[in-house]
């Protein structure tokens, strides 16, 4: 078996973990096996024909019910080829067998096998110690190889935050001796500071044995899900968990569309990034930055999270211009330019906070040329408008209509 990911891993280019599927059910959010299909298709045309080497889409938890073991089911054969598909499960045989059929037969298929690694997590999902629950764990690797040896096995050691380090570093190891791909880390309640990711991951990877490829899963309960993964990354993972619009239990988790934008819109500044030890080159083929609000907008209207005015990348925001110097100077006020990397057009808003050149600029677009004192009293009525209606945008059909009265009143003086 020919195991894609870790190749990717191992030469140093970056794998997404894709969890909007299947972490993002944690969000109170449900996709049906349709929509994981398009979703997954949409994330694989990010990179072309390099999909499966940079994608693993986590399709689902199998064992949850009938109705979702057929939704992974689905992924797994019209995703084919354009992702790795991956079905996730509990550390019990069952969940293992079961997992392993929702994606036998696809190329390319992976299962990720969750295992408790602190104490605490352990006694709770297991019953167990941590010790034994690892070594439990690459008894559930084995007897998954030996159910299919063309469908790959990934382990994810939860509640790695709170974990013993040299204990996951000697797990990693033998799991990967087993025959898992990747052993991915999970701060699975978000609780770490980006200086304890960065020592977990540089202390787990000093220790573990040769080959051993080691991913991140990384909760965002903090707001420190985006730069704990940086710190994983430039302890030199190449595997790193994320979801669109960063659905994921609790407060989520790193979102996708602002990993692969950080990543990929500044070549030159990645390496400042990452730092100078480890290699830059993250791809094999690029992501196509311009895919990402639309991929956004799908997810959002698909789940019924927003994207609002200071979302990220794809946000409503992104692009707008609505006050006097960014109207004049716009590339002096933002940091990247939306058109270029995006394909999102620059779009002037009226809001209280408008200038007489922003008034003017909107009333030409909507077909009307205003004199200086037009657009004088074009500005005060868009800024009384605003705090009349409680509102800050101001709605341009009311503009539209505003305007009509106002140079229709100026023809007929001038008549």
């Amino acid at each position: 078996m020919r195991d894609v990911v870790r190749e990717s891993a191992l030469a140093g280019r970056l794998v997404v973990w894709e969890e909007s599927a299947r972490d993002g059910a944690q969000a109170k959010t449900l996709m049906p096996g349709g929509f994981r299909v398009r979703l997954a298709l949409e994330q694989g045309a990010l990179f072309g024909a390099d999909g499966p080497r940079h994608v693993v889409f986590a399709a689902g938890f199998p064992a949850v019910c009938a109705e979702e073991f057929e939704a992974v089911r689905q992924v797994a054969v019209e995703a084919e080829g354009h992702v790795s598909v991956a079905a996730v499960c509990r550390g019990a045989l069952a969940d293992v067998q079961q997992a392993v059929a929702s994606v036998r037969g696809s190329t390319h298929a992976r299962v990720m096998v969750v295992v408790p690694a602190s104490e605490a997590m352990a006694q709770v999902m297991v019953h167990q110690g941590a010790r034994e629950a690892l070594a439990r764990g690459v008894d559930l690797v084995k007897a998954a190889r030996d159910l299919d040896d063309e469908v790959a096995v990934d382990v994810c050691l939860a509640d790695a935050s709170r974990a013993d380090h040299l204990l996951m570093a000697d797990a990693a190891g033998e799991l990967t001796v087993a025959g898992a791909g990747t052993v991915i880390l999970a701060d699975t309640v978000g609780r770490q500071l980006p200086a304890e990711a960065a020592e977990m991951f540089a202390r787990v990877s000093a220790a573990s044995a040769a080959g051993t490829v080691l991913g991140s899963h990384l909760h965002n309960d903090l707001g420190l899900g985006l730069a704990n993964t940086l710190q994983a990354l430039r302890a030199g993972v190449r595997v790193v968990s994320s979801s669109w619009l960063g659905l994921a239990e609790r407060s989520g988790m790193v979102a996708t569309e602002q990993l692969l934008f950080l990543l990929a819109h500044a070549p030159d500044r990645v390496t400042k990034l990452l730092g100078t030890s480890h290699r830059a080159d993250l791809w094999w083929r690029a992501p196509d930055l311009t895919r990402l609000p639309a991929i956004a907008a799908l997810v959002s209207e698909q789940t019924g999270v927003p994207l609002t005015v200071t979302t990220p990348v794809v946000g409503t925001g992104v692009g707008t211009l609505s006050t006097g110097t960014p109207f004049v100077d716009p590339d002096l006020f933002q940091p990247y330019d939306p058109a270029t990397l995006l394909g999102i057009e620059p779009r002037i808003v009226l809001t209280h906070l408008a200038s007489t050149r922003v008034v003017t600029a909107v009333a030409a677009r909507l077909g009307h040329r205003l004199d200086a004192a037009q657009s004088r009293a074009a500005r005060a009525w868009v800024k009384a408008r605003a705090f009349r209606t409680g509102r800050a945008v101001v709605d341009e059909h009311a503009f539209a209509a505003y305007l009509d009265g106002l140079t229709e009143h100026r023809t007929e003086t001038t008549a």
